[in-house]
């Protein structure tokens, strides 16, 4: 509070002064600098009224609840309204109060425009010099960068770059010849974007900025390859959502990431729709631990729940949750519940409590090999019998909407991981009526990053020198990040009426030997530093995933990233069958006999041959 009065009071004090120069010498300007005795007399009675006045209008005008650092053009306009209000009114004042005294017509022309310049110039130097800007053109220091992209975000991003000392911009690169040969805040606008390697070369730059967050990901992608290629580390802004959001600023440059190469466009929501869905409600997350889970959460939040209801059996992912959401959503009302999703009881004892209207199932075990051997049993309680005993005690409850997180791997299953899921699918199916709550199921592929994916196993590889083991130089898998997968759930469960499968677009399916080859390159290494090697499928591995079975077809929807697949009628009477094999307690449960049995009850599922 003193720091702020005292930078008041001389703000205060700079303008009283720069009214008394400008006062005196605008009679020394319009005599030519031979002022008679008479008007040296008359400046200073007329200065007793002026000074006050003007002063009385500044504060008016609000002149000093900016911070000059901070100067900028709506502050330069609020001085031009002062300084003219004031030189109207002085005449009036001084007319009104019958001063003896005679003001030269031009002092009133020429002390406002001497005052302007005082007032705005003394705060736009104090700017310049508190950025640097004043020698910034002087001094090379910090490592010279281009920016690629002369958009708005490049614009931004060159402003916070010149009061940095870590680099020193060079120059722009845009596809736009309209801005070619062109400055942009003293900056010059180089030429293409494939022209990276030339001025690269000619200025000794290591590493570019890429500022192009609203582009698409083709663009995103050639970019980088073209960095790539050249050998240059490619920085990045946070993405346009991010920056929209006011979550991130323009100068938190990160690392190109995996998720840049294999980037998609932008989801659309229908953010009025899905206020209306989650806002001012009980929401339900299982497996809210995990990483579709967790990221659901993170959405859900953005439309304002009354309750968000976390369910999860890791008490270590549920305090993690329980941290982030505390501090980054200290408003929300969030329940952290410890439970397995197959604890009939404990299920029955979270909807009494909290009566959620709306479920996201997103607990499951999920990894195909672990799945595979020894632990097939598990699976199949896991996420045939916890999906049926979260939906069945939701459709009790009256919840308007449960929202099923299935798996590409559930379409002509050859694992049982899969087949699993294709199960809980059908539960789900079979469980819808005409009336009541709405079950919707949504399949999708891989995601990037997600606990247990590929990713992460190739980074440690790297990390450790390598080899990077690839199971087979032709296996092929769909992609798509976290924060999009999770977007796409919450708008299939918003257009969902009840019973469909939503079938999420994919994008081109990728090559894992591209993507460990894209992951060397962008830890800075090249392909001969890290050596990949082919281990072979493990069980249950596919070489190509699919989205839709062979006897299934897809609707489309108002969405072009959903798709609706017309799977077979589920019918309600082998439920009971079901049940009763995986409430089981006499059942043999090894491997075999389980697979055997999914077969009875999911016909594609086609067992992969066993590696030898």
């Amino acid at each position: 509070m003193f720091k702020a009065r005292l930078y008041t009071s001389v703000a205060m004090l700079h303008d009283w002064l720069a009214v008394v120069f400008a006062w005196w010498v605008s009679y020394l300007l319009r005599f030519n600098f031979e002022m008679p005795a008479q008007f040296q007399v008359e400046v200073w009675r007329t200065l007793l009224w002026v000074l006050p006045l003007q002063g009385a209008v500044f504060w008016g005008f609000s002149l000093y609840r900016g911070i000059w650092r901070y100067a900028s053009v709506a502050d330069l306009r609020r001085i031009l309204f002062a300084v003219i209000t004031a030189t109207a009114i002085i005449p009036l004042v001084l007319g009104l109060f019958r001063v003896q005294a005679v003001v030269p017509r031009s002092v009133l022309i020429i002390e406002p425009l001497i005052l302007l310049l005082i007032m705005g110039g003394s705060r736009l130097l104090y700017r310049l010099w508190k950025e640097d800007l004043l020698y910034g053109d002087f001094h090379l220091e910090g490592e010279p960068v281009l920016v690629l992209g002369a958009g708005e975000a490049g614009i931004s991003l060159s402003k916070e770059l010149a009061r940095s000392h870590t680099w020193h911009q060079v120059g722009f690169l845009d596809d736009d010849t309209e801005s070619h040969e062109r400055t942009i805040n003293g900056i010059r606008v180089l030429g293409k974007l494939e022209s990276l390697p030339h001025w690269a070369q000619r200025f000794g730059v290591t590493q570019v900025i890429i500022a192009m967050p609203e582009a698409s990901h083709q663009m995103r992608k050639y970019v980088i390859g073209l960095a790539n290629s050249s050998g240059i580390k490619a920085l990045t802004v946070p993405s346009f959502d991010d920056l929209l959001s006011g979550r991130i600023a323009i100068s938190q440059l990160r690392a190109v990431e995996l998720d840049d190469l294999l980037g998609r466009d932008p989801v659309q929501l229908d953010t009025a729709g899905l206020q209306e869905l989650l806002a001012n409600t009980t929401v339900l997350v299982t497996g809210a631990g995990g990483s579709i889970g967790s990221e659901l959460c993170r959405q859900i939040m953005r439309f304002n729940p009354a309750t968000l209801v976390l369910l999860e059996s890791s008490e270590f992912a549920l305090y993690t949750m329980e941290q982030e959401f505390t501090c980054t959503y200290p408003q929300l009302k969030l329940v952290c519940l410890a439970g397995d999703v197959k604890d009939a009881a404990r299920v029955e004892q979270v909807f009494q409590e909290f009566k959620p209207k709306v479920v996201f199932h997103a607990a499951a075990y999920k990894h195909v090999p672990l799945m595979e051997q020894h632990n097939a049993w598990q699976a199949v309680r896991n996420n045939v019998l916890g999906t049926w005993c979260v939906a069945s005690t939701a459709q009790r409850h009256g919840v308007a909407k449960f929202v099923l997180i299935s798996t590409d791997k559930a379409v002509n299953p050859t694992n049982v991981m899969g087949t699993t899921k294709r199960l809980a699918e059908m539960v789900c199916q079979s469980m819808q009526q005409a009336s009541g709550t709405q079950f919707v199921m949504v399949r999708f592929g891989n995601v990037l990053g997600s606990t247990g994916s590929v990713i992460p196993k190739f980074r440690e590889q790297i990390a450790m020198g390598g080899p990077v083991t690839v199971t087979h130089p032709d296996i092929t898998r769909y992609f798509m990040s976290i924060p999009e997968a999770a977007q796409l759930v919450l708008q299939a469960g918003l257009m969902g009426r009840g019973g469909e499968i939503f079938v999420l677009d994919m994008g081109e399916p990728v090559k894992i030997v591209d993507l460990a080859r894209d992951l060397i390159r962008l830890s800075g290494l090249k392909e001969d530093d890290i050596k990949i090697e082919y281990c072979g499928l493990r069980p249950g591995e596919k070489l190509f995933e699919e989205l839709l079975a062979d006897t299934e077809h897809s609707l489309v929807t108002p969405h072009p990233k959903l798709r609706i697949a017309q799977a077979r009628k589920v019918e309600s009477v082998w439920i009971n069958e079901l049940l009763a094999w995986v409430t089981s307690t006499t059942e043999d449960w090894s491997d075999a006999l389980v697979k055997q049995r999914l077969r009875q009850f999911v016909p594609e599922y086609l067992p992969a041959p066993r590696k030898k």
